[in-house]
């Protein structure tokens, strides 16, 4: 007889773990399904650890945090080799599936391994239990939480050697002498930034005429820009035609005709929702026309008693929104009385080199909004600790409504950007004012502290737009 459940998680990555974890919390007998053979999904095994731990490695080889500070011309340790960059890697993601172990472990949450497969609304088929088992298990609720993978556009040649997606990169067996990376998004220029700073000739395709269109565009530019004074070659309004993988290198030709002969390719032109063989059709849980399922603002399916959140059900596709929009899931599920919607405010990092960060309204978004706002800009240049650490290109800027002040956005780029940006997103989540930071007190020196002159530098800008003329 197959074993029942309160609730049955397909997946553990951000979504499935803590919404697995809610539901335990409150005393739900709830069983977990992972495919895989380790927990975490992408957020921990091949995207979002990954990826920043990476990042970190690169700024530590590259000495590029000490130039700055000391002025002194580091050059890369001589010899590095994959196992050197990827160590540190390994360490974090080794000791993320034990924390995320002990969660589920905590809240006696039991781990199926295999391929799952629904059967009806209430029935989870298990492929490959036990090595090569079948197990049917039954539940009142499910959750699907499957992720997503790297989108192969047809006729590229992965061959995980020469041509990688963001999953296979993390898997090279060599630094490249060079590198085209084709796609000027998240993952794209994240990878093309760490590269640049290991010092590898690194090359980025992007088919829009910008960096990463839903980033005000102020902050979009200085991005380009400081990538640009480390090296970054960057090709616009373009895209690969074809991809031909080569004895010694690698042949890209673009759709304007223009050739690059590059050691390494990644592409890096999207992800799609983990959907294929989970049988969602056979039992009517619909899919939109993007290919993600479809889901109401509880995160329900078309089937009331499925759930889906993640990157499976597509935009925003963050960890962050992920793991609440679980614990979302699942409260409504059982009626829990706790957390009952997704934030609205919600902070987003680009995890470049350097960094940035944004939350709420851009002034590009404004200005195509016809929005009224203002701005008030604060640089790291002008604060003590960006002298102290050596970011003297960093900004913070502050958007925000003229009549009232009540802040709209804010958007950094430079050290420490994915952590200063929550300050501004409790203001913007308790419907606040610019002056906010005018009363508040700072340690000195912080980088915080730019809050507060950003904030006098957007009255500054108010009083100016008070005056007649």
């Amino acid at each position: 007889m197959s074993e029942h459940y309160d609730l049955i998680v397909i997946g553990s990555g951000p979504a499935g773990e803590k919404g697995a974890a809610q539901a335990a919390y409150y005393g739900k007998k709830v069983a977990l399904v992972e495919r895989a053979r380790r927990l975490g999904g992408a957020g921990i095994n091949t995207g979002t650890v990954p990826s920043k731990t990476l990042r970190e490695t690169a700024l530590y080889f590259s000495g590029l945090r000490q130039r700055g500070l000391y002025g002194i011309d580091y050059s890369l340790k001589d010899g590095l080799t994959v196992e050197d960059f990827m160590y540190r890697k390994d360490i974090v993601i080794q000791n993320e599936w034990g924390l995320i172990q002990g969660n589920l472990d905590r809240h006696h949450i039991k781990v199926y391994w295999g391929a799952a497969c629904l059967v009806d609304a209430h029935t989870v088929r298990v492929d490959g239990h036990d090595d090569g088992g079948r197990l049917d298990l039954t539940a009142d609720f499910i959750l699907i939480a499957t992720g997503s993978h790297p989108h192969h556009p047809e006729g590229i040649p992965f061959d995980r050697q020469s041509v990688h997606d963001s999953d296979s990169i993390l898997e090279m067996q060599r630094i490249p002498k060079s590198l085209a990376v084709i796609g000027g998004g998240i993952i794209g220029c994240e990878y093309a930034s760490i590269f640049t700073a290991l010092g590898v000739p690194v090359t980025l395709v992007e088919n829009s005429g910008r960096l990463l269109p839903f980033v005000d565009a102020e902050i979009a530019g200085r991005l380009q820009g400081q990538l640009d004074q480390l090296g970054l070659r960057f090709i616009f309004n373009d895209s690969a035609r074809r991809v031909e993988a080569r004895p010694d290198h690698v042949h890209v030709e673009l759709k304007s005709g223009a050739l690059l002969e590059t050691d390494v390719v990644l592409m890096a032109v999207g992800r799609r929702g983990h959907i294929q063989g989970l049988g969602l059709e056979a039992v009517g849980v619909e899919i939109t026309p993007r290919g993600v399922i479809g889901v109401n603002e509880k995160y329900q399916t078309s089937v009331p008693n499925i759930y889906a959140a993640g990157d499976v059900i597509g935009f925003p596709s963050l960890a962050s929104v992920a793991m609440e929009q679980g614990r979302v899931a699942m409260v409504h599920a059982f009626n829990l009385m706790y957390k009952e919607h997704v934030s609205p405010v919600m902070p987003m990092t680009v995890y470049t080199i350097p960094e940035i960060s944004m939350v709420g309204l851009s002034e590009t978004d404004c200005q195509a909004k016809t929005i009224p706002h203002l701005v008030g800009r604060a640089y790291y240049a002008h604060n003590p600790r960006g002298q102290i650490i050596g970011d003297t290109n960093g900004m913070l800027k502050l958007v925000f409504s003229p009549e009232d002040k009540r802040l709209l956005g804010v958007h950094l780029i430079g050290e420490m950007a994915s952590e200063l940006v929550h300050l501004g997103a409790h203001v913007m989540a308790a419907n606040g004012t610019i002056d906010a930071f005018i009363q508040a007190v700072y340690n000195y020196p912080t980088l915080s502290d730019a809050y507060k002159y950003a904030a006098y530098d957007g009255l500054g800008q108010r009083d100016k737009w008070r005056k007649p003329g």
